[in-house]
């Protein structure tokens, strides 16, 4: 196999002669990444590289996307470099990111130096050079996050009522930390679920939820929930008898407390969901914490693995079983030592979140 040469790219303008040429790399990316809960961490990893190291402003929501789908092909070339990258991985195996993040994260800037090669916008040599970045070691799997108790989950839902400045709002929140308490659904799902999801199956509600690699699922949608989206219908359409099946299940809601037309985008959920952890005083909490409060809830309750895995959406039982390793057990064993030594109790230490 001959040596990778450093192909020049057909424009071989100076960096300064291409100030206003941009790239779109989120109509490219579908072709490489089919999920889009993937898109989503692409888009997201690719802003905090061109943050950290080219000095750009951070963004979120329909402005990211915006980005992706017009990046400064300037700033690109001289940002994208293997010890550009390799320093940038470093800096986030000590702000404490696992190993799952930072594999990830190599990914969505190798992806993108792929596509700018394909493009002949990039030299091969550079972008071959990305994939041989060797980062420094990082924790195994996912962060550790959050696994809420059942009462810290109800202070959330009652606080994100609170966080609300109309009565639209109160109800969009209060929809949006039901779902996700109650159905485990990512936060990408929730932002993507549409009315026609909804429907009556075998006497039963169900809504059927677009998960990751396009994979479906119907999930039995709960009474208590139920009566919150019939309620919130009739706030976000007032005249009609249900909303249109293709317009969003959650909204954004105007400063006047109007309903907008616009879905809540998964930035947004993640939002409302750490707002109303600060407000209930439970500490940090994403989104993605509640999905893992759920799981952790039912398998304490005594609900068998199949149930779980089955409203997990899971590929099979071992995916869950390996899920519920990472949630913390009990270990009590310090507790019943220091009863049986007989140690003076004192009272409850406030530990802080």
């Amino acid at each position: 196999m001959p040596p990778l040469t450093r192909r020049q790219p057909n424009n071989t303008l100076a960096l300064n002669e291409l100030q206003d040429k941009t790239f779109n790399f989120a109509a490219l990316l579908p072709g490489r990444a089919s999920s889009m809960h993937t898109q989503r961490a692409y888009f997201r990893w690719i802003d905090q590289y061109l943050v950290d190291i080219a000095g750009m402003k951070p963004t979120e929501g329909q402005a990211r996307v915006m980005r992706m789908s017009m990046l400064p092909l300037p700033v690109l070339l001289d940002s994208i470099t293997a010890s550009h990258l390799r320093a940038w991985l470093g800096q986030l195996v000590k702000a404490g990111n696992g190993k799952q993040g930072i594999t990830q994260a190599k990914a969505a800037i190798i992806t993108l130096a792929s596509l700018l090669s394909e493009a002949e916008l990039m030299d091969d040599y550079t972008s071959a050079s990305l994939k041989n970045v060797r980062p420094p070691k990082a924790e195994d799997g996912q962060r550790p996050g959050r696994w809420l108790s059942t009462e810290q989950i109800k202070l959330l839902i009652a606080a994100s009522r609170a966080i609300a400045t109309s009565d639209n709002q109160e109800l969009r929140n209060h929809v949006i930390t039901s779902v996700l308490c109650t159905m485990a659904l990512r936060r990408d799902e929730l932002a993507n679920a549409r009315w026609g999801d909804l429907s009556m199956q075998n006497n039963r509600v169900v809504l059927r939820v677009h998960g990751k690699g396009r994979k479906t699922a119907m999930i039995d949608v709960p009474r208590a929930t139920m009566t919150l989206l019939v309620r919130w219908g009739k706030a976000v359409e007032p005249l009609s008898t249900t909303p249109d099946p293709r317009s969003p299940l959650v909204r954004r809601i105007w400063k006047g407390g109007n309903v907008s037309k616009g879905p809540v985008t998964p930035d947004g959920i993640w939002f409302i969901v750490a707002e109303a952890a600060r407000v209930a005083g439970i500490g940090h909490v994403a989104p993605h914490d509640l999905r893992r409060s759920v799981a952790g809830a039912l398998e304490e309750a005594g609900t068998p693995i199949e149930k779980i895995s089955r409203l997990l959406r899971h590929s099979n039982v071992a995916v869950t079983e390996r899920y519920l390793s990472r949630l913390p057990k009990r270990n009590e064993g310090g507790v019943l030592m220091s009863d049986l030594l007989g140690l003076e109790p004192s009272p409850e230490p406030d530990w802080p979140e």
